[in-house]
């Protein structure tokens, strides 16, 4: 039996260095692969809001979407605070590290981990 593949367009996008970073940190830090990269917010931080990032298996709430070959996790409660968001990674002489550049943010802390929308 066939099995369906999902053709859903991500609601939100990583750049190409985010997407590189990603998989450099599959490799090295050897996650195993029913893991995929989850994408989301919680309730903290200075501005109401923060974003999650971490290596995760899917549960039955989630949505999955392929980015280049990294699957992308996401609580389908959450797609409604990261709709058009891009993730980047800087790695540069003031910071290092994922970079959210989020269209729904209302406003966002100096650091940028936290926003409200």
């Amino acid at each position: 039996m066939a099995t369906a593949v999902s053709t859903k367009l991500a609601p939100i996008s990583l750049t190409p260095r985010a997407l590189e970073e990603v998989r450099n940190i599959l490799v090295e830090k050897n996650v195993p692969g029913e893991y995929g990269l989850r994408v989301g917010v919680q309730g903290g931080g200075c501005s109401g809001m923060s974003y999650l990032l971490g290596f995760d298996k899917p549960k039955e709430q989630d949505e999955t979407f392929d980015l280049d070959g990294v699957l992308l996790i996401m609580d389908k409660k959450h797609a409604m605070y990261v709709l058009g968001m891009e993730v980047d990674f800087q790695d540069g002489l003031n910071a290092r590290g994922f970079v959210f550049n989020n269209p729904q943010a209302k406003s966002t802390c100096g650091c940028g981990s936290s926003f409200s929308a």
